[in-house]
């Protein structure tokens, strides 16, 4: 049996590889970076067009299908929710908060790709509780790499907010398939 069930699942947990190395080798140099952007007075800036393109690229790459009025709707108060807390976590810096979208962006690929396997007739159990688990650990992964690092250091917050990001693209990613399901129930008996 073929380790993925379908060229899609390949692509999914290979993009998911693309992202974990990008944030695990930019580790050692977030510091530098952020001091950088900080000096010339653009790291809140910076880290706001940075997380809202991850919203937008969260949104597009899971959409399967032309959304309806509804889907839309509640879409739109999905980001809404993500700026609010976003601009709402007031003990972090603009950097940590980045950890809410790009542990978005590894949750919703995880889950993604437990979807696809489970579609293509694989045995996936409980794939969000799954896909919650695998994210919450390499978040927490994350954090022991940067134990690790000479500049970095191991802080339960960020573990949090990997967290956190994990449960709201997940729980996100849900209510849009209960709403979903819902408004094709309705069509279907109107």
């Amino acid at each position: 049996m073929p380790l993925f069930s379908s060229s899609r699942e390949r692509r999914l947990w290979t993009a998911l590889l693309i992202v974990l190395i990008a944030i695990y080798a930019t580790l050692g140099n977030a510091p530098a970076i952020a001091a950088l952007l900080r000096e010339r007075n653009s790291l809140t800036a910076t880290m706001f067009v940075v997380s809202l393109w991850s919203l937008v690229t969260i949104s597009i790459l899971f959409v399967r299908r032309r959304p309806g009025r509804a889907e839309l709707a509640v879409g739109v108060g999905i980001v809404i929710v993500y700026m609010m807390a976003w601009l709402r976590i007031g003990i972090a810096t603009p950097e940590e908060r980045t950890h809410l979208f790009e542990y978005s962006l590894v949750a919703a690929l995880v889950h993604e790709a437990l979807l696809e396997r489970r579609e293509n007739g694989r045995r996936v159990p409980a794939p969000a509780i799954l896909a919650l688990i695998i994210s919450v650990l390499l978040g927490w992964l994350d954090e022991g790499i940067q134990s690790l690092l000479p500049n970095r250091v191991y802080d339960n917050m960020d573990v949090l907010f990997n967290s956190l990001a994990a449960t709201m693209i997940i729980g996100s990613r849900w209510i849009l398939a209960f709403v979903r399901h819902k408004v094709g129930a309705w069509r279907e008996n109107a």
